[in-house]
């Protein structure tokens, strides 16, 4: 295809030459659904203080980063625990209830609202976000919201996709990707994430749930 001409098409998508597959111009992509809620002088501030504070290693206190998140428009509760580096795309987007623990290098990617409840624990390398794109389309930019409820588990190195919602008490496993919606309190595990079992009576397809890994 190396210097074939590619006609492109009003909607942002092109066309190969015969015999070859469709493209998407990334050059022609939007902004979607998404809604800038601050100013571009304070998404940059908070860019600088996100690197230099919220996920620098060598701040270890809680008090300091759920000041910061505050200070930018984030609702934190009582006793959250925020000593690890962590990222915030828009504390502006954040709401986070009483006595949650966030790990290390949880990435929080909230283009749209991440609502996260109260007694909710977050494992290392975690990634939730509320942002794709128009994959069968113009890859603009689509955005949902994610919601996680109390006493929730998102263990170590999963992913959250947008408009998601994790009932009460529900378990996340490690590194499986939740693509819709979960039930309260039930073990999930997998890619796509699937139920395994209860998680308080044991009850369900598999009696014995993996590991859900370290808590903190």
């Amino acid at each position: 295809m190396e210097g074939d001409a590619i006609a492109h098409r009003p909607d942002g998508a092109t066309l190969a030459p015969p015999g070859g597959s469709r493209i998407i111009a990334l050059d022609q992509a939007g902004k979607g659904n998404y809604e800038r809620r601050r100013g571009r002088l304070v998404e940059a501030l908070w860019f600088v203080l996100e690197a230099a504070v919220i996920n620098n290693k060598l701040v270890p206190f809680s008090a300091v980063r759920a000041g910061l998140l505050r200070l930018f428009g984030a609702r934190i509760g009582r006793g959250c625990r925020l000593m690890h580096p962590i990222r915030v795309k828009y504390p502006w987007n954040l709401e986070v209830g009483d006595a949650c623990w966030f790990g290390v290098d949880v990435w929080l990617y909230n283009q749209d609202r991440i609502r996260i409840g109260s007694h909710v624990c977050i494992s290392q390398g975690s990634f939730l976000t509320t942002g794709s794109h128009a994959v069968d389309g113009n890859m603009d930019l689509l955005v949902a919201p994610i919601a996680i409820e109390d006493g929730a588990w998102i263990t170590s190195r999963c992913i959250v996709q947008k408009g998601v919602t994790i009932g009460r008490s529900a378990v996340v496993t490690p590194m499986s990707v939740v693509h819709r919606s979960l039930a309260p309190a039930g073990i999930y595990g997998g890619n796509p994430c699937r139920f395994i079992r209860n998680r308080f009576d044991g009850t369900g397809p598999e009696r014995n749930a993996p590991d859900a890994g370290n808590a903190s």
